[in-house]
């Protein structure tokens, strides 16, 4: 939704665009002065990549799971989009600035940029080693994304949405954010024994601050947010959390403290035009996904805003669904298409906490398990709507029961030696018929046009609304009932081969398409998969993922003795 022409006036139709931007970033670059900026036509939203961002993550502490459950499901759509032939771009990086960060710093002996190259390098780290197909990991620090905070800061400011006044409030350093009274409670510190306040929400420990900073007037968007929800009922997934959302909006918005004072905050992005004071921290670190489409530089027509879906944890709703479309709104920008929030990660049903010991180490966790293994895992576990609980002895029963018993036996028992796959193919691309008795026909029926008819909508329905566990599912059905197919038609007993190999089709291609398929969500297991199969790479596509659509793959009855899931434990060269 955009502000309406009235409201956007003030910002784009004076010369903002032309006079804020500093002198020395103007020759190079085209700069723009019209409301077409973020305001993408609907020829140019057909023609744009689609967007994913996963939130950047805070570096002063190490990864932990729930980081790479994000970065995945982000990893994932990114991948689905692009098997359905869609252009797509993804965005990941880290949060480097607040008060959090200079203390850690202060702690580690060393400076925060120091501090903050070694957690980033961590993060990014993570990411490949997840293969993670990012576009850019970005970082606040970044010179580009200063420049974009900068502008949008003048623009909020020649707009009339910023003020100087005096702020008094509940203020938690590890959330970097003031609660209101309401949104605080009294609660015991387990190691000491002592009472303290902290937030509701996060239970992080508050404490009573008061001090004069530049204020955004988030009071008087409540109005336009509302009309916004209601206009898109989707916007924010899962439905519980965007219900609870409008009620917290409707219940009336304080302004929001954006800066802090430079004597207690230095590292930060100064404030422009009043160097005694620093950006809040999530008013820049949410710029960062303007900054990646070239704000405030890039032409209309070459920008990927907005965003087609911002992936996020169910603790960060308030600032990625409250903060961040009001700063849109307040810029005449458009917002995001929609948010996904999910769920947490707990471990026997408890929260994961350092102090409880049960925090999983997700370089470990990938070490252990493989890449491909964990990223099935958390996707067909992890929780949108409720907490997932992790467990190593779910990871190694999912891996034998799907992974190892079902795809990988599936593999197996589709190249056996006493059958050929390119015959079937060749059978199948001939037309050729031959006589089946009643159950051998209604067995080869069923599978072909039954249960794998329709398997690529089916999955990619459930794609739509983001149900990553039931579009595996889905899959995993066709795999286990192509099982009792090839178990009940006794294919190794055939009498004559052209039975054999017009049998045979359907379980191939049922193979075939669902290896195509489960690319997103392990591209390495499902790329030597399709390799054995000798699926050529040009055929791995949207298209060629229904029944008959690739005549080109196949191998001789020769059998393979190679498996895309070895028999557990699992050898660190088999992951």
């Amino acid at each position: 939704m955009l502000l309406p022409h009235s409201s956007r006036s003030a910002v784009f139709h004076s010369p903002v665009w032309r006079r804020v931007i500093p002198r020395r970033a103007v020759t190079p670059i085209r700069i723009l002065t019209t409301t077409r900026r973020y305001q993408s036509s609907d020829a140019s939203v057909d023609k744009k990549p689609y967007y994913i961002t996963t939130p950047i993550y805070y570096v002063n502490a190490a990864p932990h799971i729930g980081h790479l459950y994000t970065s995945v499901l982000a990893d994932v759509v990114k991948r689905w989009q692009e098997l359905k032939g869609n252009e797509a771009r993804l965005l990941t990086g880290t949060d480097e600035y607040g008060l959090k960060i200079q203390q850690a710093a202060t702690i580690a002996g060393v400076n925060p940029k120091t501090f903050c190259d070694t957690g980033a390098g961590t993060f990014k780290k993570l990411a490949d080693t997840a293969n993670i197909s990012y576009d850019r990991f970005i970082r606040t620090t970044d010179p580009d994304h200063q420049t974009a905070v900068e502008q949008v800061w003048r623009v909020l400011r020649e707009a009339g949405y910023i003020s100087l006044k005096k702020h008094s409030g509940w203020y938690s350093i590890s959330d970097e954010a003031f609660y209101p009274e309401t949104g605080i409670e009294k609660t015991i510190h387990p190691p000491t024994g002592q009472e303290i306040l902290v937030s509701k929400e996060t239970g992080k420990t508050v404490e009573w601050m008061s001090e004069e900073n530049y204020h955004f007037n988030l009071s008087s968007m409540g109005p336009k947010l509302l009309e916004f929800y209601d206009k898109n009922p989707n916007w924010l997934l899962p439905s519980q959390r965007y219900d609870m959302l409008k009620a917290e909006v409707s219940r009336g918005l304080e302004d929001l403290s954006i800066s802090r004072p430079r004597e207690r905050l230095e590292w930060g992005i100064p404030v422009p035009g009043d160097p005694s004071q620093t950006i809040y921290v999530w008013l820049d670190a949410l710029i960062n996904y303007l900054t990646f489409t070239g704000y405030p530089y890039t032409p209309a027509d070459q920008t990927v805003w907005p965003a087609n879906l911002q992936i996020i944890g169910k603790d960060i709703i308030r600032f990625h669904c409250i903060y961040w479309p009001a700063f849109l709104l307040a810029i005449g920008a458009e917002l995001p298409k929609q948010i996904l929030s999910h769920a947490h990660w707990t471990m026997s049903k408890k929260k994961m906490s350092k102090s409880d010991g049960n925090v999983v180490d997700p370089f470990h966790a990938i070490k252990r398990w493989g890449v491909d293994t964990m990223r099935f895992y958390l996707c067909i576990d992890g929780g949108i709507s409720k907490d997932g609980d992790y467990s190593n002895q779910e990871i190694e029963d999912k891996y034998k029961k799907y992974l190892g018993s079902q795809i990988g036996s599936l593999l197996t028992r589709v190249c056996s030696a006493k059958y050929s796959v390119s015959d079937a193919v060749k059978c199948e691309q001939e037309g050729r018929k031959v006589e089946l008795n009643e159950k051998m026909s209604q067995l080869y029926n069923r599978l072909r046009y039954e249960t794998l008819d329709g398997l690529r909508s089916r999955v990619d329905g459930r794609m739509e609304v983001m149900d990553f566990s039931n579009a595996i599912r889905e899959i995993l059905d066709v795999v286990s009932e192509t099982h009792k197919y090839i178990h009940a038609t006794q294919l190794w007993d055939a009498e004559q081969a052209a039975i054999r190999s017009y049998m045979l089709y359907p379980a191939a291609e049922a193979l075939r398409i669902s290896g195509i398929l489960l690319q997103p969500f392990m591209p390495g297991k499902m790329e030597k998969l399709l390799t054995l199969l000798n699926v050529d790479a040009k055929n791995r596509t949207w298209e060629k993922a229904v029944l008959g659509a690739d005549f080109e793959y196949g191998v001789s009855a020769s059998g393979t003795k190679a498996q895309v899931f070895p028999r557990f434990p699992i050898k660190e060269e088999d992951m």
